[in-house]
C-alpha cells in the first residue's frame, strides 16, 4: 500500500501545480477560512477519487499487460502537454456552491466536486489505478537484491505484485492527500505573494515531469529485459 500511496501522492501533487483546482482553492480561500476550504477539498476529492480508483482498476484489468505501459505512458505524455497549456478557473466553478445553505465546507466540496468531474486530476487517478507506477516498479525490480528487499518492506512482492486492496487504498488515499496538500500550498503561497502564484514556472515543472514519467513508463519494460 505504501508504494501506491507514494506514487499517487507525488504524481497528483505534481499534477496540481498551477492547475485549476489550486487556483479554485486560492479563490475560495478569499471567501472562507483556509481550514474550511481544505476540509471541503478533502471531502470532494476523496469521493471522486474513491470512485475513480475503482473504475481505473476495473479498466486496467481488461488491458493486456504488454499494452498497459503504452496506454498509461501515452496518457501521461498527454497530461504533460495538457499541463503545459495551462488551466484557468471559470466563474461558474468559483460560484458553484455559493448559494448553498449548508455552510462553507459543503459549499467548497460541491464547487470542487463539480470542477473535478472530467478534469485532468480525475483522469490521472484512473490512469494511476490502472497501472500504479508500472515503469518505476519494473526498473526497481531489476535493480538488485537490496532493492528487492526494500520493495518487500513496502508491500510489493516480486512475483505476485500489489494486492487489489493495497492498490485501491494506496491510490485513493495518496491521490486525495496529494491534492489537499497541493491546494494547501497554493493557499499559503498565494497569501505570501498577494494571492498570485508563479503559474508559468509551476506548469512547466509539472508538464515536463509528466512527459518524463510517461516516456519512462513506455520504455521501462524494454530496459529490464
Amino acid at each position: 500500500m505504501l508504494y501506491t500511496f507514494v506514487i499517487s501522492f507525488i504524481l497528483i501533487m505534481i499534477g496540481e501545480l498551477a492547475d485549476k483546482s489550486q487556483l479554485l482553492a486560492l479563490v475560495l480561500a478569499t471567501r472562507y477560512k483556509a481550514s474550511q476550504v481544505l476540509l471541503g477539498v478533502l471531502l470532494a476529492t476523496f469521493t471522486i477519487h474513491f470512485v475513480s480508483t475503482g473504475f481505473g482498476m476495473l479498466v486496467g484489468g481488461f488491458i493486456p499487460q504488454g499494452v498497459l505501459p503504452w496506454v498509461s505512458g501515452l496518457l501521461f505524455l498527454f497530461f504533460g502537454v495538457w499541463t503545459l497549456r495551462g488551466d484557468t478557473v471559470d466563474d461558474e466553478d468559483a460560484e458553484a456552491g455559493k448559494g448553498m445553505r449548508f455552510g462553507p465546507v459543503i459549499a467548497v466540496a460541491v464547487a470542487f466536486f463539480l470542477a473535478e468531474l472530467g478534469d485532468k486530476t480525475q483522469i490521472m487517478t484512473i490512469t494511476i489505478a490502472a497501472d500504479p507506477g508500472g515503469a518505476l516498479l519494473a526498473i526497481l525490480k531489476g535493480s538488485g537484491a537490496a532493492v528487492q528487499q526494500g520493495l518487500g518492506a513496502i508491500g510489493v512482492s516480486g512475483a505476485g505484485g500489489l494486492s487489489q486492496g493495497a492498490r485501491f487504498w494506496g491510490v485513493t488515499l495518496g491521490s486525495t492527500l496529494g491534492m489537499v496538500l497541493a491546494d494547501a500550498l497554493a493557499i499559503g503561497i498565494g497569501r505570501l505573494l498577494g494571492k498570485r502564484l508563479p503559474e508559468r514556472l509551476l506548469t512547466r515543472i509539472s508538464g515536463f515531469a509528466f512527459i518524463a514519467f510517461g516516456a519512462l513508463t513506455i520504455v521501462a519494460p524494454y530496459l529490464v529485459r
